[in-house]
């Protein structure tokens, strides 16, 4: 087999047990909060949310295009598929460290951290005026809008709700929040896959196996199939860090985070093609809900531990892919 063709393979593998890994990270996102109020099970919860991963994942491309010619432009050939190779390994080895540790750090960001990480370290091109527009200030807008509209959606819901019964009140937000538990999942699959279609369209390109932009539809299946295969196998780790440690969520406020997540994540990929952190999105709505409670009420200790891994993120990853990049630059890659 060529060594091109080969090293595209490698890549394209690799590239999906990223996904895979994406999927158990960041399960939690999803369901944490559901699971938590025990408006659902955890076993129907991650099942639901595997389900939903896949379907959100055949929904869309522009986050893929964004990720796969708007981050970095590697040079083809061998060379070219190794800056992506490091890419997508500064990603995987930042991810199953706050995994392991259960941090809800950005999937997403740890990507993008990686690439570019990579691409200086190999001299390759950087569209930093895409990382600009597309990246940086999409993660700071979505940290704002999640604690603001999570904040002003809590009151909101207070408010209408103030005069009726607490207990029958509760049971129907329970039930409510099957339903935006599913959206939160269907916009993760929207965001998270289409990440990994993007990378691999990148290395098919380079590998010149493939032209232009556009996402091939089996690219699109198997990064699908990937992200749901991860989510289902779990998260438990960050689910508890997201569903009890940063604040007791009662099922109102549980619906309200995952609404606003969603909807954020929604207007991310089909207005913007811009790629956020459904982490960080579900966790500042977590945060913004839990504050119309009393700013107390959300545990800022755990919260700032959190923070500390979503700074870390990029350059974290962006490090460790440079590093591989370099040993790939001396084993003549």
């Amino acid at each position: 087999m060529d060594l091109v063709v080969a090293l595209v393979v490698v890549v394209v593998a690799v590239a999906l047990f990223f996904d895979f890994t994406n999927g158990f990270h960041d399960a939690a996102n999803a369901i944490a909060t559901s699971v938590s109020t025990r408006a659902l099970t955890p076993r129907l919860a991650v099942a639901m949310a595997a389900a939903m991963n896949l379907l959100g994942a055949l929904l869309g491309t522009g986050v893929a295009q964004t990720i796969g010619s708007g981050i970095i432009s590697p040079p083809s050939g061998v060379a070219g598929l190794a800056v992506v190779l490091a890419g997508l390994g500064g990603a995987i080895a930042w991810n199953l460290l706050t995994w392991w540790f259960g941090l809800p750090s950005s999937s997403t960001y740890a990507l993008i951290g990686g690439l570019a990480g990579a691409g200086i370290a190999a001299g390759t091109t950087v569209h930093w005026d895409v990382l600009a527009g597309l990246v940086a200030l999409p993660m700071v807008l979505s940290l704002v809008l999640g604690l603001v509209l999570g904040y002003v959606g809590m009151v909101g819901v207070l408010w209408a709700v103030h005069r009726r019964a607490f207990a029958p009140t509760m049971r129907r937000f329970r039930m409510a929040q099957s339903v935006s538990a599913a959206a939160m999942a269907l916009g993760h699959g929207l965001q998270d896959a289409q990440k990994t279609m993007g990378v691999i369209t990148l290395a098919l390109v380079a590998g010149g196996l493939h032209q232009g932009p556009s996402i091939p539809l089996w690219v699109t299946i198997v990064a699908a199939i990937a992200i749901a295969a991860g989510t289902y196998a779990g998260g438990w780790r960050i689910m508890r860090t997201l569903g009890r440690r940063v604040i007791e969520l009662d099922p109102a406020r549980g619906f309200v985070a995952e609404s606003v997540a969603a909807s954020l994540l929604y207007g991310a990929a089909y207005l913007f093609h811009a790629p956020v952190s459904t982490t960080q999105t579900i966790t500042a709505a977590i945060m913004g809900v839990g504050a119309t409670r009393r700013l107390s009420a959300v545990r800022w200790g755990v919260a700032g531990k959190i923070g500390v891994a979503w700074v870390l993120t990029i350059p974290g990853a962006g490090l460790t892919a440079a590093a591989l990049a370099a040993l790939f630059g001396l084993l003549g890659a």
